[in-house]
């Protein structure tokens, strides 16, 4: 019986191995294609919403986010350029700096559809994503909060 007992233990090791080294070329990965640091909170006016860290990337009109803890091949957010607003930027409160990328900046933003979400980025991430959201086509007003 102690043979079975250490074959099974053996076996959730190599599946726990494995899935940590999936995660960690994910996020190699991810970052080498140009992928950033970013946090995402949605629905930020609930009380117990929480931060979420993912690794975000540009596709031509979308900026992708995929979340660090998940399965999901595909991103988890997709926000497109068009229609996005932001609408406050501040910096974290409290226990917040702790949950974030560091040094980041908290903008909340609105989609053209949906509920408002915040997202927290570093100071490199951040003008990336000023630059992506201004580099609009000619003829889109940007509205900005300053």
């Amino acid at each position: 019986m102690a043979v079975n007992a250490m074959i099974v233990v053996f076996a959730l090791l190599l599946v726990l191995f494995a899935v940590v080294l999936w995660y960690g070329l994910r996020w190699v990965a991810m970052r080498r294609r140009g992928g950033v640091s970013v946090a995402l909170r949605w629905d930020p006016d609930r009380e117990r919403s929480g931060w979420h860290l993912g690794i975000a990337r540009y596709h031509g009109e979308h900026f992708l986010w995929y979340r660090v803890w998940s399965l999901r091949s595909g991103p988890d957010r997709v926000l497109g350029r068009e229609g996005l607003e932001i609408a406050d930027r501040r910096e974290p409160i409290g226990t917040e700096s702790y949950a974030v990328p560091s040094g980041s900046s908290v903008l909340r933003c609105q989609p053209a559809r949906g509920e408002p979400i915040e997202m927290a980025m570093g100071p490199d991430a951040l003008t990336g994503f000023l630059s992506w959201l201004e580099s609009a086509p000619p003829g889109r007003r940007i509205r900005r909060a300053s």
